[in-house]
């Protein structure tokens, strides 16, 4: 009896099979890569380099941006180059990596955006005790924590995947490696794995997203004993950052609470969040944030006198 072959390489379906979508495709999220990058690299460099970003806000606010810079990068390059070629194929342990990172940095991310809303709740509910609570080794020892979260969450995903025989079709109707598309080819009962991929992604973003929104609801209510000034400025930070936390977490809840199946609309979702909220984060941060503004126009003034 001959042995069954496991699947050695992945044929990505992309976004569209229209060569003309394709070249348009190719052109919007190219240049959308490199608003992204530019965008949060800028940030980036502006917190790194203004003496009057040292709050710790900014201090997270650049870790969300190279976050955000690294995320985007783990998906658009593959999609943009596969944009380009008619057979778009990833191998099995290109498509575990690309798995492991992107959710590497998307667990990451969801635990920063709490603490940021916790750097807030402290900054507007305790002002006066604001930084000796988030002094440098709190903040360091809290990013730390983001990070060994991110790990675990991405570990868990990868000994989900890893075992599982794949047997063909080696087809995903996706434009990258994830569970979803990934549990519908393997050749055995995803049952039980398809209930701990809801537990892993669904109830912790929703557990998280009705936290983030619970925790900004207090902050919202303590406004009231700030001065008109500081009540302006706290609403336009926090209302930056509740539009982040719903451009993040609503596509992600749509994807995951529910069981291991997929729906052509799970693309256009995963395109919002991998693609679009990178690039539209730095856009609501500096928009919104005179300080960051400001400091940008002094590095721009240092540099031309």
């Amino acid at each position: 009896m001959e042995q069954v072959k496991n699947v050695t390489e992945f044929v990505l379906l992309g976004l569209t099979q229209s060569l003309q979508g394709q070249k348009i495709l190719f052109v919007v999220f190219l240049l959308i890569y490199i608003v992204t990058l530019m965008g949060n690299l800028l940030i980036v460099v502006t917190v790194l380099v203004s003496p009057s970003l040292d709050a710790p806000m900014y201090f997270f606010l650049g870790y969300l941006s190279f976050m955000d810079a690294v995320y985007s990068t783990t998906v658009t390059p593959n999609m943009i180059i596969d944009l380009l070629y008619g057979k778009k194929t990833i191998s099995f342990q290109a498509c575990l990596t690309q798995l492991f990172v992107e959710h590497l940095f998307g667990g990451a991310e969801i635990l920063l955006l709490v603490v940021l809303a916790y750097d807030r709740y402290v900054a507007i509910c305790k002002p006066l005790h604001h930084m000796t609570i988030m002094n440098q080794q709190v903040r360091v020892l809290l990013l730390l924590v983001t990070w060994v979260g991110g790990f675990v969450h991405a570990v868990a995903h990868l000994l989900f995947v890893y075992n599982l025989p794949f047997c063909g079709p080696n087809v995903i109707d996706h434009f990258f490696c994830d569970m979803y598309p990934l549990l519908k080819l393997a050749c055995t009962d995803i049952y039980v794995i398809g209930l701990t991929v809801i537990a892993n992604d669904g109830v912790i973003c929703v557990v998280i997203f009705m936290l983030l929104l619970f925790s900004y609801g207090v902050i919202l209510h303590s406004l009231k004993n700030l001065s008109q000034e500081g009540r302006h400025k706290a609403l336009s930070t926090c209302g930056s950052h509740i539009t982040v936390v719903v451009l993040f977490f609503v596509p992600c809840i749509f994807l995951y609470v529910r069981p291991p199946f997929t729906l052509p609309i799970d693309k256009f979702f995963a395109v919002f969040y991998t693609v679009f909220t990178p690039m539209l984060n730095p856009l609501i941060y500096t928009l919104r944030n005179m300080e960051i503004k400001n400091a940008m126009k002094k590095i721009w003034t240092r540099k031309r006198n």
